[in-house]
């Protein structure tokens, strides 16, 4: 299974002032797998350890953290020397052991030859927990379940995702039934690995949402495990309440929808709990559109999504059956699922920055507004191919943006003002940072 992140990784290798490197996820995205299979394709050597229930490991690290210590340690417990040059050092579950966390300041002030990689579900909770280690020492990878188009390449073949990446929208469009089928399977299996391998091994989709079920018990006992006693039947009711709240017309996260009486003060804490695990996405309103929109979000007002759109299909009992009655599963459920995939595509895009737009009486909602860092792109969600954008043209009348995107199963399209862009394509919104002509496969001149 191809996963993009691992460019990422061959490019932190080459690095002449390389850090150690953190990477973060929520549980069963993959996090594991990718540092085995990137030490097994780069290094000649790989020595992998789990810091989960290892009391050895604990306590070398709880002494003394010099690295050539460390190192000698770590010779021991695997019986081998370590060549700093060809050897990948992996610490995962590193949030159970603090120590090994404070430990990558001093490989990287002082051993900094040692190729060394850590990941951990919880690792944003310890991290805002106030877990010692120095900012600016480490280098950090945020790791998602698969986008679309690593599930196209997992699925129906590397080409179909090639063409997304060189942009050539008219041999998509010729192709596009393919496309559409493999974003309604996308919607149902959702980008989890463990699904996604099931899926594209044996297309069962029976045994697809046994996997999804068993990922979001596995969730569901991490609440009761990890999360601090006090907030844990908030946590669950937050969880639960997702799809329900995605389910309005209105996706605005609203307090009452968990229990009636709801404040924020009572689940500020559960969201943030959810958030730093990677279990869920949040975003929160703009009232403005200038650069940076960080300087326009109100606190109030969010919506939140969760990690991958297969695993909220599977709460929210989606069937498979839809997958077999046309155009059912873009009727059922459609503004939801159409959403939440969007969301999490965007965020497999690096130094993006996500909100979304309602004017103060509420009469235009725009679904998501982009900030690459020098532009800002409305971009307004269809779930099928009606390509009304009443929103997307108040919005555009009221801040003038260079360039407006609507995502809808209507082909690629560019109006006079307007780009319509697949949904199948959306991750190609921003490509190299900067949304221009090019970039959306429009030759420049065009009227």
């Amino acid at each position: 299974m191809y996963r993009s992140a691992i460019e990422k990784l061959y490019r932190w290798k080459e690095r002449k002032r390389r850090k150690p490197l953190i990477i973060e996820g929520a549980r069963q995205v993959g996090k594991t797998w990718l540092m085995k299979e990137f030490g097994s394709k780069a290094y000649d050597d790989t020595i992998y350890i789990n810091f989960d229930s290892n009391s050895r490991m604990a306590e070398l690290f709880s002494a003394d953290l010099n690295p050539s210590r460390l190192i000698l340690g770590i010779e021991l417990y695997v019986g081998k020397k370590i060549n700093p040059k060809d050897t990948l050092l992996i610490f995962d579950e590193v949030q159970e052991a603090p120590r090994a966390l404070s430990s990558l300041k001093y490989f990287y002030e002082d051993a900094p030859q040692y190729h060394i990689i850590c990941a951990g579900f919880l690792l944003g909770i310890a991290l805002h927990e106030g877990t010692s280690f120095p900012v600016g020492k480490v280098d950090f990878l945020s790791l998602y379940p698969l986008s679309f188009k690593e599930f196209l390449t997992a699925t129906v073949g590397e080409r179909f995702a090639k063409l997304l990446e060189e942009r050539d929208y008219s041999m998509m469009t010729v192709f596009r039934q393919t496309y559409i089928d493999a974003l309604k399977y996308y919607y149902f299996v959702g980008g989890m690995p463990e699904a996604v391998l099931s899926f594209a091994e044996e297309k069962d989709f029976n045994e697809v949402r046994a996997i999804q079920k068993r990922i979001l018990a596995a969730y569901e006992q991490d609440f009761s495990k990890h999360a601090p006693n006090e907030i844990v039947p908030k946590i669950r009711m937050i969880w639960n309440s997702i799809p329900s709240q995605l389910a309005k017309e209105n996706k605005k996260f609203i307090y009452g929808l968990v229990r009636e009486g709801g404040r924020a003060k009572d689940y500020e804490a559960a969201i943030m709990w959810l958030c730093d695990c990677g279990l869920v996405l949040k975003v929160s309103r703009v009232n403005g559109a200038r650069i940076p929109l960080k300087a326009y979000e109100d606190l109030r007002a969010f919506k939140l999504f969760i990690v991958d759109v297969g695993l909220l299909g599977c709460m929210a009992g989606l069937h498979q059956h839809t997958l077999l009655d046309g155009s059912d599963l873009f009727t059922e459920f459609k503004g939801a699922l159409t959403e939440q995939y969007v969301c999490q595509q965007l965020q497999t895009i690096d130094d993006l920055r996500v909100y979304y737009y309602t004017n103060d009486r509420g009469s235009c909602e725009v679904d998501f507004i982009v900030d690459t860092g020098e532009q800002i792109i409305p971009l307004e969600v269809k779930a099928e191919v009606n390509l009304k954008a009443k929103s997307l043209r108040t919005y555009r009348e009221k801040f003038n943006p260079e360039i407006s995107v609507r995502t809808s199963m209507a082909d690629y399209k560019k109006e006079d003002w307007l780009v319509n862009l697949p949904l199948y394509a959306v991750e190609e919104i921003c490509p190299a940072g900067r949304v221009d002509f090019v970039q959306l496969g429009i030759p420049k001149g065009t009227p």
